[in-house]
């Protein structure tokens, strides 16, 4: 009988120590809320990635894939513009039309069929999952990331990867299967590989030639832009909330680049900026050199 007790009293050991090891650690990014049920809201804004959703007990949100991002099929102001000459670089389809006007509204066209394809797959009532993160790429709008199943179970991030009508690209995080940020990223690029095999949507179009020193310009410029942010001065008294900030506001601290401003929004939400040591690539150094200049805002 001593014996028995002596291995059962291990084997709860053991299981306590597995528990604290594997369990959720003080201050993790939030646990997904799983909604099904939704409904999408008809706006004349929403695109393949972004869209306005309604929940079985009447709230409104505004969602934003996590992981994929589509193609602009709307530019008002100089930050769309830019983002969709980014897009155009990574599918190669830059010069797909002599005149330019034509090769962008060409372009565009394939954001309008991800939108199309969107509204198709969320047809019926849909789930997402969500923590809520605030995904505001533009500090005036709230958004929240989330992942969205259709009614018959299919990842929309995923289709509008694998039908060419949307990149690998963007801020992911763990999955409610417990798949991890980085496997679901490399999912969705596995996808996207198969689909520019294929020549899947927009891929039939890329000028494979012309690709590398299209990437390689965007590469550069957006390197001489964070250039030119780090170096900027920040105004007195400027502070960001690591909760709600966009991720371009982000960039404007020292240090942080595209991957470290991702990174850091992945891991929302925040409830003291000491959690920010658990970001990857925030170390007890760069803490000290960003607390300054952080705040963090009572929440809603």
């Amino acid at each position: 009988m001593t014996s028995l007790i002596r291995a059962l009293g291990g084997i709860l050991v053991l299981v306590a120590l597995v528990a604290v090891a594997t369990g959720p650690r003080a201050g993790a990014a939030a646990d997904l809320e799983v909604i099904p049920g939704c409904t999408l809201l008809p706006t004349d804004w929403a695109d393949g990635d972004s869209f306005r959703v309604r929940t079985p007990s009447g709230e409104e949100h505004t969602v934003r894939l996590y992981g994929a991002d589509c193609i602009e099929q709307q530019v008002s102001g100089e930050t769309d513009a830019r983002r969709l000459r980014s897009q155009r670089r990574y599918f190669g389809v830059t010069q797909v039309r002599p005149d330019p006007a034509a090769a962008i509204e060409f372009a565009k066209e394939f954001g309008r069929r991800a939108t199309a394809e969107t509204r198709a797959m969320l047809a019926r009532p849909f789930t997402i999952h969500t923590s809520f993160a605030d995904a505001r790429g533009d500090g005036r709008f709230k958004r929240i990331y989330a992942f969205v199943f259709d009614a018959d179970g299919r990842d929309l991030a995923a289709q509008l990867v694998a039908k060419g009508l949307g990149r690998a690209f963007g801020v992911s995080r763990q999955t409610v299967a417990g798949e991890s940020a980085d496997d679901y990223r490399d999912y969705l690029a596995d996808l996207e590989l198969q689909a520019a095999a294929a020549g899947a949507g927009i891929w039939a179009h890329t000028n494979w030639a012309a690709l590398p020193a299209e990437r390689r310009l965007e590469r550069d410029e957006a390197r001489e832009l964070r250039v030119a942010i780090a170096t900027g001065i920040l105004p007195p008294g400027f502070t960001l909330d690591p909760n709600t900030a966009a991720r371009d506001d982000l960039m404007r601290l020292p240090g942080i680049g595209e991957a470290l401003a991702d990174r850091i929004i992945e891991r929302r939400p925040y409830l003291r900026l000491t959690d920010l040591l658990e970001v990857d690539g925030i170390g007890p150094a760069t803490y000290r050199r960003l607390k300054p200049l952080l705040t963090l805002e009572p929440s809603e």
